[in-house]
C-alpha cells in the first residue's frame, strides 16, 4: 500500500486484495503486536466478504509477536470496544470498513480503554511498520489464540444499564430495524426485544455484499425502511451502518432524519438534566447543536472530523456526550465511542419518559436543512486542492479547523474537507431552507471540480 501514512480518519482502509492484502494485514499486525509488546488483544470483524481472511492474517501476525489473541468473530464495532475494557484487554483490533462500499475493508486499533488509539500512538505503529522494526517472538514464545463467545450478550446487558428499561417496556414500542446486512442485526434486535419492544427486521441477514442497500445509511438508501415504518404503523425505524456504530432514525410518519437531529434531541434532554455540560462535536455538525446547547445552558467544543478525535477529546475534557452529523452518538457513561445500539436505547428512553412520539420530539427542535455531496479527488491532490480553496475564499468568514468551513450571515454554511478514508472531498451544506442548502452545495461542488481540473493540468 503506497501511502505516507497507514491510518486515515478512522483506521486503515483500502480495497480488499488490492491494497488490503493478507500479506499487508500480516505486516500491519506485526507492527501492532510489536507496539503492544506481547499484550492481550481481542479481535472482531464485521460481515464483509474479506473479513475472515484479514482477521486470520491479523491473528497470525499478533501471535507471531507473542501476543495472546482472543477472537470474538462477527460483532458490531461498539461491542468489540466494550469487550476490550470489560475483559481487561491491552488492546483490540476490529476488521471493518464501517460505511464504505463492499469492496473495502479496514483495520481499527483500540487502546485498553476501548477507544481507538490516539493519533500519536498510531504514528508509533506507522514508524514500526515503515521501518520494519518488527519484534517477532522466539519459537517457544509465540502467543496463543482463544475465543470469547459471549461478547454480544455482555454488551447488550451493559447498554440496558443506562436507560429506564421498565419505562420502555411499558410502552410496547414497535420498532423496525434495518441493519443493512451488517453485524448490527446480531445485537440491536436482541437489545430491543429484551426491553419489551416488538421488533421487525429488514436486511437482517449478515451479507458482505450488502445486497439490501449500501452500508451507509443515507436518506436516499432508506426509502424501503420509511415505507415499512408507515405501513406497519411502527413507532420508530432505525438504520445502522455496516459495523453498527451509527444509527439514523425514521419517525412514525415515515420521515427520515439526519443524525444531527437525533443528536440534538439527545443533547437537549442530556442538558436538561446536566446543564453547563460541554458537548463535543466535529466542525461538520449542524448549527442546530449549537442552538440547543445555548438554549439549555451547555457549551460546544468543536473538533476536527473523526470519531477518534471526538472520543479522545471527550476523555481529555471529561465530557459525557459527543456526537456527529452522520448518526454517531458518544455516550461516555456507557463508553465514549459511537454506538448505534446505545443511541437507539437513548432515543427510546426519551420517548418513554416524555410520552411523546418521535416526530413530536424532533418537531420541537429548530429546523435546518442539510445537503451532502462528494467530489472524487486523487489522494495526491487533496492537500494542493485545500491550499487553493483556502486562498479562493480567504475574504469570507472561514474556519479551517478541518478542511474549510464557510459561515454566512443567514446562518447557512458549507464545509468542504478531504475524506480520510476515500479518494474524494466531502461537502456538507446547511441552511434554513432546503433550496439555499442545495444552491450552496452545487456552487461549491462546481468550485472544487474546477480546482481539480486546474491541478490536473499543472
Amino acid at each position: 500500500m503506497k501511502l505516507k501514512r497507514l491510518f486515515g480518519t478512522n483506521g486503515i482502509r483500502g480495497v480488499a486484495n488490492r491494497e488490503l492484502t493478507p500479506e499487508f494485514a500480516l505486516e500491519v499486525a506485526y507492527a501492532i503486536g510489536t507496539f503492544f509488546g506481547k499484550g492481550k488483544i481481542i479481535i472482531g470483524r464485521d460481515g464483509r466478504t474479506s473479513g475472515l481472511m484479514l482477521a486470520k492474517a491479523v491473528n497470525a501476525g499478533l501471535t507471531s509477536t507473542g501476543c495472546q489473541v482472543y477472537t470474538c468473530g462477527l460483532v458490531p464495532t461498539p461491542a468489540l470496544q466494550y469487550a476490550v475494557k470489560h475483559y481487561r484487554m491491552d488492546g483490540g483490533v476490529m476488521i471493518t470498513a464501517s460505511h464504505n462500499p463492499p469492496q473495502y475493508n479496514g483495520i481499527k486499533v483500540m487502546a485498553r480503554d476501548g477507544v481507538e488509539l490516539p493519533r500519536e500512538k498510531e504514528t508509533k505503529i506507522e514508524d514500526i511498520f515503515f521501518n520494519r522494526k518488527f519484534q517477532l517472538a522466539e519459537w517457544n514464545a509465540i502467543g496463543e489464540a482463544y475465543s470469547i463467545p459471549d461478547v454480544i450478550e455482555v454488551y447488550v446487558k451493559a447498554v440496558k444499564k443506562h436507560v429506564n428499561t421498565a419505562a420502555i417496556r411499558e410502552k410496547h414500542y414497535k420498532v423496525v430495524v434495518d441493519s443493512g446486512n451488517g453485524v448490527g442485526s446480531m445485537a440491536l434486535p436482541k437489545l430491543l426485544r429484551e426491553m419489551g419492544c416488538k421488533v421487525l427486521t429488514l436486511n437482517a441477514n449478515v451479507d458482505g455484499t450488502f445486497p439490501g442497500r449500501p452500508p451507509e445509511p443515507r436518506p436516499e438508501n432508506l426509502g424501503e425502511l420509511a415505507s415499512i415504518v408507515k405501513t406497519v404503523k411502527a413507532d420508530l425505524g432505525v438504520a445502522l451502518d455496516g459495523d453498527a456504530d451509527r444509527a439514523i432514525f425514521v419517525d412514525e410518519k415515515g420521515q427520515i432524519h439526519w443524525g444531527d437531529r437525533s443528536f440534538a434531541l439527545v443533547a437537549k434532554h442530556f442538558l436538561m438534566k446536566k446543564p453547563k455540560e460541554t458537548i463535543i462535536t466535529p466542525i461538520s455538525s449542524s448549527q442546530l447543536i449549537k442552538d440547543v446547547a445555548e438554549e439549555y445552558g451547555g457549551k460546544i467544543l468543536w473538533t476536527r472530523v473523526g470519531s477518534i478525535t471526538v472520543s479522545r477529546t471527550m476523555l481529555k475534557t471529561k465530557s459525557d456526550l459527543g456526537g456527529e452529523e452522520n448518526g454517531g452518538i458518544f455516550y461516555a457513561p456507557h463508553q465514549p465511542v459511537r454506538d448505534g445500539a446505545m443511541t437507539t436505547a437513548l432515543v427510546l428512553n426519551i420517548m418513554a419518559q416524555t410520552g411523546k412520539r418521535l416526530s413530536e420530539l424532533l418537531g420541537e427542535l429548530p429546523t435546518y436543512y442539510i445537503e451532502k455531496g462528494k467530489v472524487e479527488c486523487p489522494n495526491e491532490l487533496k492537500q494542493k486542492l485545500l491550499v487553493e480553496l483556502i486562498a479562493k475564499v480567504k475574504d469570507l468568514n472561514v474556519d479551517t479547523i478541518d478542511g474549510v468551513k464557510i459561515w454566512f450571515e443567514d446562518k447557512s454554511s458549507i464545509l468542504i474537507r478531504p475524506s480520510g478514508t476515500e479518494p474524494l472531498y466531502r461537502l456538507y451544506a446547511e441552511a434554513k431552507t432546503k433550496q439555499r442548502a442545495i444552491t450552496l452545495l452545487k456552487k461549491y461542488e462546481k468550485t472544487v471540480r474546477a480546482i481539480i481540473r486546474k491541478l490536473c493540468f499543472q
